[in-house]
């Protein structure tokens, strides 16, 4: 393999020569998205497609949302603070039910009640969309073996594919405002529905399937009394994931009109405003946690044996609905629908004191290590300008071969066409230099997030109680907004691409850590005990035994650190990371179809070649094992 590369690498520089990816494979498509642009603005208000199917569907979305909006303010801060914790008690028990509780009211306490209840019915209006845009999509690709190959790539592009990309044609369609919010949302929100609804499905007892069909049940018949009762897990599994998917949009949809949380997350970020950022991007976890917990647990009671408590059952659903209208009727009595003023605890100005205090003593001058600017400024000059020019100075066509070597190192032949047809096409769109920058920031931030998070992970795998410390701490970092990262980074190092970089490490993390955590603690007992009866030491355990068990799973994490990272670093164009996530917030602002539809078809190739050269195939991962 090696000497094979060598060679081509010399039979290249004799034919091929030097230099960046060549004009004339190159292809402008400024013009034709450029008018399609123009097309669109022009005609929005006046071509049928428009007024009778687009402008249908914008105000069914709009009717909706104003609609739980209006019923979530008729409840009263009580009344929807008690049905969240009645509907988490009669889900998974009174512990969830306190935590709902204290969540809601937290969101109050903080000043965000009106916020939140903006987000949360954006929220319910867009995962209900997502669901059953998903499970539809989901229904067919799990039933059909040619629409499952065909919906794959489309699943994997609305997933790679930035949220900052796909706005801007969601705007010039639908406009500013709540309709182009929520279809955003459903667009990011949609595939993990689909995905786990196509793996349910597809994964039934065939025994079960093959029982029903021989009592003369229809193809029909099979599907809702065999295929969906199997696959309940997964297809509560998949709501759970579009609410999380949901929410992690919620700033996002902001820059288009959502309000809400989201909203004041933004402008927090336009004045580097931590502290109103934080009361506002708590909110967001808050629900994140509550909505995650509920959803969990009643997946995990699908198949368990009925409870035949007293409080079980109708029963229990009955008397919970009795308590939450007498406690909304009272609310309403009492005039206490809003949260009271009196009851507002404000955090954003010692948030900020604190802030300003690191600020002044972290930023510079701090004696022996430096300060955290000092710190960007030699991460910027010694690990990413080294790594961005040694990648540009590179000539085109050795990318592409290393690229592909890479790959089917990993996989096969076919995973390195892909990989190396996907590197390609970036050169075709003319972004070749951009794209390698951004290149250079994702894998600098990979390697960080790496030697951090298996270094946490190891610890964590050790000891169950550094796991248990390290568990809400996880939580937190990974429902948290990205765009809540950005800010604190900001203010400690400045603008540029290391404070890019930073967000994106900070982001990536916990995924890193809970995979490597739960593969490294998932290898075989009875190995472990046998190296520990040999004399083997703690360190020999976990290098010769545990870290080649887990090679899987490493891996895994490796791809997940890489998918994480590209998607933060592309948000931090925001704060001066450049490159591709500049054109796409650049495209988003200036209403520049063509930059932003070529910066995000670029991210969807960089994405995919990343993939196909962290993710082995089943072949190869069997072959490692």
């Amino acid at each position: 393999m090696a000497a094979g590369v060598v060679v081509l690498l010399a039979a290249g520089a004799l034919l091929l020569g030097g230099g960046s990816w060549p004009a004339s494979l190159a292809v402008d498509l400024s013009g034709p998205l450029g008018r399609a642009s123009d097309w669109i603005v022009d005609n929005r208000d006046s071509h049928p497609v428009f007024l009778y199917f687009f402008g249908h569907i914008s105000n069914a979305v709009v009717l909706s949302v104003r609609a739980v909006y209006l019923l979530l303010l008729a409840a009263g801060w009580a009344g929807v603070t008690a049905a969240a914790g009645l509907i988490a008690w009669r889900v998974a028990g009174l512990r969830l039910a306190l935590t709902a509780v204290v969540g809601f009211a937290v969101c109050g306490l903080l000043g965000m009640w009106v916020p939140t209840m903006q987000t949360l019915a954006l929220m319910v209006v867009a995962v209900l969309a997502s669901v059953v845009v998903g499970g539809f999509i989901g229904l067919a690709t799990g039933l059909s073996d040619r629409t499952h190959r065909a919906m794959r790539p489309v699943l994997d592009t609305m997933q790679v594919l930035p949220a900052f990309a796909y706005l801007l044609p969601v705007v010039l369609v639908f406009g500013i405002g709540v309709p182009a919010a929520v279809l955003a949302t459903v667009v990011y929100a949609a595939p993990p529905m689909a995905r786990l609804t196509a793996l349910g499905l597809r994964g039934a007892d065939a025994g079960v399937l093959e029982a029903s069909a021989s009592m003369g049940a229809t193809g029909r018949q099979r599907l809702l009394t065999a295929r969906l009762p199997l696959a309940r897990k997964e297809l509560l599994l998949g709501v759970n994931q579009s609410i999380m998917m949901a929410l992690s949009m919620a700033v996002i949809a902001s820059v288009i009109g959502a309000g809400g949380l989201g909203d004041r997350v933004y402008q927090a970020l336009a004045s580097v405003d931590v502290g109103a950022a934080l009361a506002a991007g708590i909110p967001i976890v808050l629900l994140a946690v509550v909505l995650d917990r509920t959803t969990a647990a009643a997946g995990a009671r699908v198949g368990a044996a009925p409870d035949t408590s007293a409080l079980r059952g109708w029963r229990g659903w009955t008397v919970a609905g009795v308590l939450l209208l007498a406690v909304a009727v009272a609310g309403r009595l009492l005039g206490r629908l809003s949260w009271p003023e009196g009851w507002i605890v404000g955090i954003a100005e010692p948030v900020n004191r604190a802030v300003d205090w690191m600020t002044a003593h972290l930023y510079s001058g701090v004696p022996v290590v430096g300060g955290t600017a000092d710190w960007a400024a030699r991460f910027t000059g010694w690990v990413l300008d080294p790594l961005r020019d040694g990648l540009q100075a590179l000539p085109w066509w050795s990318v592409l071969l290393l690229v592909g070597a890479l790959a089917l190192l990993i996989g096969t032949w076919r995973t390195a066409l892909t990989a190396v047809l996907a590197m390609a096409a970036i050169g075709v769109l003319g972004v070749w230099e951009p794209s390698l920058d951004t290149l250079s920031q994702v894998l600098a931030a990979v390697a960080v997030t790496l030697v951090l998070g298996f270094a946490v992970a190891i610890g964590a795998a050790r000891s169950a109680r550094v796991e248990r410390l390290l568990r809400p701490v996880l939580d937190v970092f990974q429902t948290m907004p990205q765009f809540v990262y950005l800010i604190p980074v900001v203010a400690l190092f400045g603008v540029g691409r290391a404070p890019a970089a930073a967000a994106a490490v900070v982001y990536a993390l916990p995924a890193v850590v809970r995979i490597t955590t739960q593969g490294l603690r998932g290898v075989d007992l009875v190995a472990m005990e046998s190296a520990r009866s040999l004399g083997a030491t703690g360190w020999q355990q976990l290098r010769q035994v545990q870290l080649p068990l887990a090679r899987p799973a490493l891996l895994l994490a490796v791809n997940q650190g890489v998918v994480l990272v590209l998607a933060v670093v592309i948000i931090g164009g925001l704060v001066g990371g450049g490159a591709l996530g500049y054109d796409v917030v650049f495209g988003l602002a200036q209403g520049d179809l063509a930059t932003g539809l070529v910066a995000g078809a670029a991210i969807v190739c960089l994405g995919l070649m990343l993939d196909r050269v962290t993710q082995p195939t089943a072949r190869r991962a069997g072959k490692g094992a």
